[in-house]
This record gives structure tokens, sequence and C-alpha cells, in this order.
């Protein structure tokens, strides 16, 4: 409140002293509080409100914000409700027009001047009625306003429908609904154009030339029939026979019949088909049952075969004639005829005609011609052809990846095949290993497994040739001379040995003083030859007097058990000629530092006879 009296006492400062005591008297009103503040609004009211704003002339709140010009719009639409809505919707005048959406309302409705003032006023002649809702077009654009705007209505109030004006001019009597603009324009009642394909019946053909009473009698326009028969009744030649459905057959352009057999059902006219009258077929109203299109419903007492054949006389049977028949059983059927079916009758097989359904396995008619007597179960065609029973035509090697050779090829099927075909007695797979055969035969009792094949062949049993480097023992030398026996003194291969001492016992010089493992001196060249290198094959080298020693003089202790290796002797001199010593060991285990190999007696030069070698990390 100071800064409102001081704003008006500055404002006073350049009028006359009169004015200014009257401006400080309402300054002081206003420093008085409410009812003062009040009294003041009175008096800087530029002017009385209009009459509809009477009531809240006294409450300036309603219209304005202190200091808030921006507020003014939104109180505005606060009691304009409607209007607010308009703008906020963007329709109407308020919400289209942009000079009155993008102005204040103060611009075009400026109040404060009087009771009897209008500030809705606007300029009919220069109004743009394409602002609102309604824009005026052909005849509209030349009515006067009160034609459609009554006296207190609002504008925004007035009808926008053809109904609301011209219900009188409606010669329809509201038959056809208050959707006038369908048929009619703004330029002139009478220059009515309707499009009948919008409606549920489009006007083709003749149609299109009719008048529109002849359907639409008595002004009548909604619930007009639509079926032909409605309008053609007296056209129908069929007096009705065929239904009512006369557009199946005939078109808007005339009544000659268009119907189109073939593509309009599912049954196609052909051959002879195409010269048989209508009425042959159906002689019951169209449409009201369903025509069958099995050949037995027409020609039944044409079938020679007496129905034995069944019901599908198009299988064989063509329209152009019933004699001539187009039945090719190796095409129409899943079991083409050769050889010697194909000269047998139809009825050898079909013996209840085509109504059952043949079995197509050949046990089924040649079950008495089963010499297997159905052991080898219903594939007949596996080993035998429709030229004849025999010869088989069974291709063994090729059909089972088990080949028949050599012996194998002249024995008979059910020699192996002792159960049904395929599966053997118990109903596991036929085993194809030798063993599975020939287990009475293994004279190694299995020992060396079910590789039959591995010595021997279909051949025969005996006699065979076995490369015995493909064992764990390779011949070679003297060996690959050595007969079988020799070695594998029963069939039990596995029980021979291949340890030498085992065989060689008897040749061992050594009388098993050097161990079972010959093969570290000898080859299989001969016993006499060895080519033991010891400096080579051992850590220790062999020179001087012990080039001259028996092995068994350093080896003396004999393996644990046959085939076992040699134990290592002792390497140090004092390990075997400890007896040799002269120093009784007063000198050390160390001989080899005063002596050499050759002899005892010979010392190594720089050595004094009877004093100690120095040491060696002197």
């Amino acid at each position: 409140m100071p800064r409102l009296v001081h704003s008006l006492l500055m404002r006073c400062a350049g009028v006359r002293l009169d004015s200014r005591l009257a401006l400080l008297a309402c300054a002081s009103l206003l420093a008085c509080g409410g009812a003062g503040a009040q009294a003041f609004e009175s008096l800087v009211m530029p002017g009385k409100l209009i009459e509809g704003h009477a009531k809240i002339e006294v409450e300036c709140k309603k219209c304005h914000t202190p200091f808030k010009k921006t507020e003014q719009n939104r109180l505005c639409l606060d009691c304009h409700k409607p209007i607010a809505d308009d703008v906020g919707s963007r329709r109407g005048l308020h919400g289209l027009a942009p000079a009155a959406h993008n102005k204040e309302c103060r611009t075009c409705h400026t109040d404060h001047k009087g009771r009897e003032a209008s500030i809705a006023s606007f300029d009919e002649k220069s109004f743009d009625h394409s602002h609102t809702d309604f824009a005026l077009a052909g005849a509209h654009t030349r009515i006067e306003c009160q034609s459609c705007h009554k006296e207190n209505v609002r504008h925004r109030d007035a009808p926008n429908t053809c109904v609301a004006c011209h219900r009188k001019d409606d010669k329809h009597k509201a038959a056809l609904g208050d959707k006038c603009e369908a048929c009619h324009n703004d330029k002139n009642w009478k220059d009515a154009k309707f499009n009948h394909d919008k409606t549920r019946f489009s006007l083709t053909g003749r149609h299109a030339g009719a008048k529109c009473d002849t359907c639409h009698a008595g002004n009548r326009y909604k619930d007009t029939p639509r079926l032909c028969a409605a309008c053609h009744r007296k056209d129908d030649a069929h007096k009705g026979r065929f239904g009512e459905k006369c557009e199946s057959c005939h078109g808007a352009e005339n009544w000659k019949s268009q119907f189109n057999h073939a593509r309009q059902t599912k049954y196609p006219l052909l051959g002879k088909h195409t010269g048989v009258a209508c009425e042959s077929c159906h002689t019951r109203p169209l449409y009201s049952d369903k025509l069958p299109t099995k050949c037995v419903a027409c020609h039944r007492k044409d079938d020679a075969h007496k129905g034995t054949l069944g019901e599908k006389c198009e299988s064989c049977h063509k329209e152009t004639a019933w004699t001539n028949t187009s039945f090719e059983h190796n095409r129409d059927t899943k079991f083409p005829l050769f050889n010697k079916h194909k000269a047998a009758v139809c009825g050898a097989c079909h013996t209840k005609g085509l109504k059952e359904k043949l079995p197509l396995e050949c046990v089924e008619c040649h079950r008495k011609d089963d010499s297997h007597k159905g052991r080898f179960g219903k594939a007949c065609a596996t080993c035998h052809g429709d030229k004849g029973w025999k010869p088989s035509t069974y291709d063994h090697a090729r059909s089972t990846g088990f080949a028949l050779r050599e012996a194998h090829a002249a024995i008979k099927c059910a020699a192996c095949h002792t159960g049904v075909l395929y599966v053997k007695e118990g109903g596991t797979a036929l085993a194809r290993d030798c063993l599975a055969c020939h287990r009475k035969d293994d004279a190694h009792k299995g020992q060396l497994g079910p590789q039959c094949a591995t010595c021997h062949d279909e051949r025969k049993w005996t006699g065979v040739k076995y490369d015995h480097n493909k064992s764990r023992f390779k011949l070679s030398g003297a060996h690959a001379r050595t007969q079988c026996k020799s070695c594998h003194k029963t069939v039990a291969f596995k029980d021979a040995s291949t340890i030498c001492a085992k065989c060689h016992d008897g040749d061992d010089v050594h009388k098993r003083a050097l161990g079972g493992k010959c093969e570290i001196c000898h080859s299989t060249r001969t016993w006499k030859s060895w080519d033991f290198d010891h400096a080579r094959q051992t850590s220790y080298t062999l020179d001087g007097a012990h080039l001259k020693v028996a092995c068994t003089a350093c080896h003396r202790q004999t393996p644990s058990e046959l085939g076992a290796a040699m134990p290592r002797p002792a390497i140090s001199c004092f390990g075997c000629h400890s007896g040799d010593d002269t120093h009784s060991g007063g000198f050390g285990p160390l001989c080899e530092r005063c002596h050499v190999t050759r002899d005892w007696r010979t010392l190594k030069p720089g050595i004094v006879r009877g004093k100690p070698a120095p040491s060696p990390t002197k």
C-alpha cells in the first residue's frame, strides 16, 4: 500500500493544488485498509460496466489483478467457460479466427462503457464466416444472418444441420434420414446427385438408366427390396423353380444366362455334360437341396459293375463316353503292375470290388505260395520279383553289407537265419561276427577273441597264414624259420611266453646266472654271435685286465625270477677286490687313485710305492 500511495503522489506532482489535495485524500483512503481500498476503487473506476457484468461491478478482482495485465485474459475465460472450451479445442469463432485467437479479450470486448453498451457487436457485412464451424458456400452466402441466427439465441448455438433449417423442404418426409448433403448441395436443392454405389445396391447395366420411382415407388427409399424377383417376378421363365437368386445366372445387362458352371460351382461341365439341359440334373428347386456331384447320383443305372467297384466312376471313366476307360493302374495307384501282375485279371486281387482298401504286401495274395511258411517275414519283394518266384533276386552284399563269399555262398539261408528273417531266435538282431555261427569250430576256445578273420577266411578254417608281425612278438632271424609248434605247444597261442629263457633255457650257457633277458646281448640271428657293448650299454667301461675276466666274475647275483633283469653289481674296485688289498684298507676304497686296470703291481706315474697318493682335492 505505501508503494501505491507513493505512485499516486508522484503522478500528482504536475497537477493543480486542488487536484493534488484530492489525490492525497484518495491516498489517505487507501491507507485506511480494506474499506478504504474499496471506496478508492469506486472512485478510480473509468465507467460503469455493461448490464451482463453489473452484478460484479464492485468486485474488481473478478476481472483485474493489480499490476498484472496478463492475468485479465485468464480471468475472462474462467467465467466464460464455453469460450474457453472453444479456444482450447480450436473450434468456433474464438478458437478458429486468427484475430480472435491471438489477441487479448479486451481488444474486442472492452467494458466500463455503461449499462446499455454492447461489447460483443461486430460488422455482419464484413464478418468472415469461414472462421467458424460452419463455412458459408453456395446459396448460404446470399441469405440474411437472421435466417439462421434467431433473436435471443447465441450465435454459437445456431443450428448446423440441413434439416434444422430445411425440414419443411424435405420431400422425403425424413424417410432418408437427416444427411441431406449426401444427395443435395448448397447451390440448389433441385440439383441432387446421389451416388448409388454407396448403398448396398450399385446400379449397373440397365439399372443405371432406370428411373428412381421404378424401384422407389411412393417415395419409398428405406427398406427397398434388393432381390431381383421383387421387381422381375413376372420375367422369371422358371416360375420360381430355381429360387430367387437370379443374379447367379443372369446379369443387369440382359436376362440371357451368363452362368459359368465351372467357375461358379465346384463341378465343371465337360464332354457330354455340356449338352445336357439343366433340368436333367437340377430336378428340384435350385439351391433348395445341395446337388450331389458323384457320378452314380445320375448314372447308377449305367453302372455295369453293379456297385462292386465303388462309386468313384471318374477313376476309370470320362465324360466323353462310358465305354472309354482312362484308368492306369501304374499311374493312378500306389501299386504299379508289371510282368505277371500285369496279365492278371482285376478280380484276382479285387475280390470284393474297390470298396475295400486292398493291402500292398505280397504275402496277402501269395501266402499259399510262401515256402518259408512266414518264417522270413512279409517282405517277399526283398528276394523275389514279379517275373516269378524263382530264382531269388536278393543281393546279400548290397542289401545287408555282409557279402557271402567262398564257403558262405554255398550254404543255405536257414543255416544262419534259424529264426524269423533278420531276427535271430530270442528277438535280437542277427550277429555278424564269426563266433556267432562258428563257436563250436573255435579250437582256441575264445582265447583269441571274436576276430577270426584276422587269421581265417571264408575258404577254409585250416592252413591259414598268420602275419606274426601284427602280434606283440615280431618274428625275425632264426625265429622266422621256426615252426609254430616249437613255441606254441597248444592252440592256446597266448600261453606262449615272450621271454627268451622260457624257450632257450637249455641253450643258456650262463645257467641263468646272467638273468633271462638274453636279448640284451644276443640277437635272433644266432646264439654264438653277440654284440653287447659294455661301455655303451652301461656306465662302466671294460679295459685292461677286465677285458679277460668272465662276466660271472663280477655279476655274481642270480635274478630272483626267470626273465627278470640281472642285478647291477658294484662298480667300485673295492667292491670286487677287497680281498686283493694288501693295504688292509689303510689307503681307503679308491684303489684307482694308485692302480691301473692292467695289473695290480703297476702303479700310476708319480706314485711312490708305500706312500698314499695325494688327495684329489689338493
